[in-house]
């Protein structure tokens, strides 16, 4: 009886093993689609996916032609949905060339790291 009893917690031992190891293969898989792509212009540090956000509050403008024209600020600087990192460019004089370079860069396969000002792609 003693041998089964030895035989079962090499089982186990053998059982817990896998299970940490797929434990640990789910966690790195999540951290690699957690990294961000980020982009480092001028100073600022901002996200891919940021970028890309940005992109569709400049389709969805909240200011009418007439009030853009007198605006000092570029028009998603007025959007609430202006994802947190991009909030201090609108701080800067050059917010407008600040913007437009952000997204000719992430235009250019920032995933893929073709462009140096590009960081956290694998």
């Amino acid at each position: 009886m003693a041998e089964a009893g030895c035989r079962g917690s090499k089982m186990g031992g053998r059982t817990l093993s896998g299970l940490l190891t797929g434990v640990v293969l789910v966690l790195l898989v999540l951290l690699q689609s957690t990294q961000s792509v980020y982009i480092q212009y001028q100073g600022f540090q901002v996200q891919l996916d940021s970028v890309k956000k940005l992109r569709d509050l400049e389709r969805q403008s909240v200011l009418s032609p007439r009030l853009q024209a007198q605006s000092l600020l570029p028009t998603p600087c007025y959007h609430p949905a202006l994802p947190r990192d991009l909030q201090p460019i609108c701080t800067s004089r050059e917010a407008a060339s600040i913007f437009k370079a952000l997204k000719t860069i992430a235009n250019t396969n920032c995933e893929l790291c073709v462009n140096v000002a590009c960081t956290g792609c694998l």
